[in-house]
């Protein structure tokens, strides 16, 4: 008699779990919205137009499979990135992000690239209980404090960004340093992490300067800064600035030891063709993926097949580090829908956090804080350095388990 009530009860409950199974699939959304921006025009144009191809190129691929499996439907469901152009402005962004999430009713938002145009995302995706999928916003103050709605899922706390820089520079042996940085989260959050790191090994630097985001003129501060003759001239900016700083060095015909910049070690070909290699030559930077080379990974493509397939739909062009990041936020945003129990947006947000420390993609590790900052592959120092051909090796110089060769230090003149 009891094993008769036992087989009767796992009958019953085998058919609910199939009659929810099938209720979950007949409430299916035919879509899966996925709002985010973009700058067309404006200081982060660039950039963000590249982390927005890597989120297209994820989508193509994964709706050429069927779309993306949604473990609380039981089925693979299309994706569909529904975007605006907020030219760079963050006036914009706000009145957009609130469009996505008010009129759109996209069921997931991924911010715009940068710290700059995520800061005004964060506040609304609070208020709407809204998941904020944060690809490029590396500010250390959007991490806080704890939340249900935040995860940075590509980049580096850009709090941490530094400290590899401030380690080399210490083991160089070079204690003046000038430092020059915009004014805004994410390159005075680094500032603030360098000196704090210099002051630990009793150095303050000889020349300590910041700008507005949007300086484009750095002669009369090069100058300013040759006067304290800086053994390191370290630039913090956002591309544009990177742009005006080099091209305004090699027209002022100073020489520094020791020039680093941030933009170089993502946009290598953008910005030999923007400044020209002589401008690069010697100078050092933060080398990111696909640069530096993830071949094991267990989510995804890993670098090879990712620069291959990324190549292969964009007539041959190569990736940089903004496009992979796009790329990843979407395979992270899959492998979060494919796992968590129900759709709502918390159980994603445990679901980000639940991979944490599990995961490697074309990125590196993958690990989240309990308050959604990335504190995965910490960014390594490389120099730009000449070759016979005229071509600009980069050279990983520290730290060790990433060197691929020696500083070049004091760099040559000429």
């Amino acid at each position: 008699m009891k094993l008769k009530q036992f087989r009767l009860a796992a009958a019953m409950a085998a058919a609910a779990l199939s009659a929810a199974g099938a209720a979950s699939a007949a409430n299916a959304p035919s879509v899966i919205k996925i709002g985010t921006l973009y700058a067309g025009s404006g200081n982060f144009a660039v950039a963000s137009q590249a982390q927005y191809k890597g989120l297209e190129f994820w989508a193509k691929r994964v709706n050429a499979e069927g779309g993306v499996y949604v473990k609380a439907y039981g089925k693979k469901i299309p994706v569909k990135i529904v975007a605006y152009d907020d030219q760079s402005s963050t006036s914009t962004a706000t009145t957009l992000y609130n469009q996505l999430i008010t009129q759109d009713k996209v069921d997931l938002v991924v911010a715009d690239f940068g710290s700059v145009l995520t800061s005004v995302a964060i506040p609304l995706a609070k208020e709407h209980k809204m998941l904020l999928i944060d690809p490029t916003g590396s500010s250390a103050g959007f991490f806080k404090e704890k939340t249900d709605y935040l995860a940075d899922v590509s980049i580096p706390s850009s709090a941490v960004w530094p400290m590899p820089l401030a380690k080399f520079l210490e083991q160089e042996h070079i204690k003046k340093i000038g430092i020059i940085y915009g004014s805004n989260d994410f390159d005075g959050s680094q500032a603030d992490t360098l000196k704090a790191e210099f002051k630990k090994v009793g150095i303050t630097p000889v020349f300590d300067h910041a700008v507005p985001t949007g300086e484009r003129n750095y002669t009369v501060l090069l100058h300013s800064a040759a006067a304290a003759r800086p053994q390191a001239l370290i630039e913090l900016g956002y591309l544009p600035n990177d742009v005006a700083f080099l091209k305004s060095l090699k027209s002022s015909g100073l020489h520094f030891p020791f020039v680093f910049t941030i933009f170089p070690g993502q946009f290598k070909q953008l910005m030999e063709k923007n400044v020209g290699k002589d401008a690069l030559k010697y100078t050092y930077s933060y080398p990111a993926p696909p640069m530096i080379k993830y071949e094991k990974v267990n989510l995804g493509m890993n670098t090879d097949q990712f620069l291959k397939a990324w190549g292969k739909t964009h007539d041959g062009a190569e990736a940089n580090f903004v496009n992979a990041g796009g790329y990843n936020a979407g395979i992270l945003m899959a492998k979060a829908m494919g796992t968590a129990p129900q759709f709502t947006q918390t159980d994603l947000h445990k679901a980000l956090l639940g991979m944490s420390g599990k995961i490697t993609t074309v990125l590196g590790a993958y690990k989240l804080s309990p308050t959604g900052a990335q504190l995965g592959q910490r960014l390594p120092v490389a120099q730009f350095q000449p070759q016979k051909d005229g071509s600009l090796k980069t050279v990983v110089v520290y730290p060790a388990s990433h060197k691929t060769g020696d500083a070049i230090y004091p760099a040559p003149q000429g």
